[in-house]
């Protein structure tokens, strides 16, 4: 089981992953926005993306569960 967790303060922009689906390692799961940059969060094992912890509008803190890879 890997823990997707933020690196930054941000906010979540775009849910790209949805729930089930089979990842590869680097796959993008979500796109944060910070600073009028866009900053995609990556897979970083390959596996089921069994649960997505954020909603598209939230804001999130640095170390803070964005999704969990089984």
């Amino acid at each position: 089981m890997a823990e997707v967790r933020a690196e930054m303060v941000a906010n979540v922009w775009k849910i790209v992953a949805a729930e089930g689906d089979s990842v590869n390692e680097g796959d993008t799961l979500v796109i944060l926005e910070s600073m009028k940059m866009e900053i995609p969060v990556l897979a970083e094992d390959a596996g089921v993306l069994s649960s997505i912890k954020v909603s598209e509008g939230d804001v999130i803190q640095e170390g803070d569960l964005i999704a969990i890879i089984e």
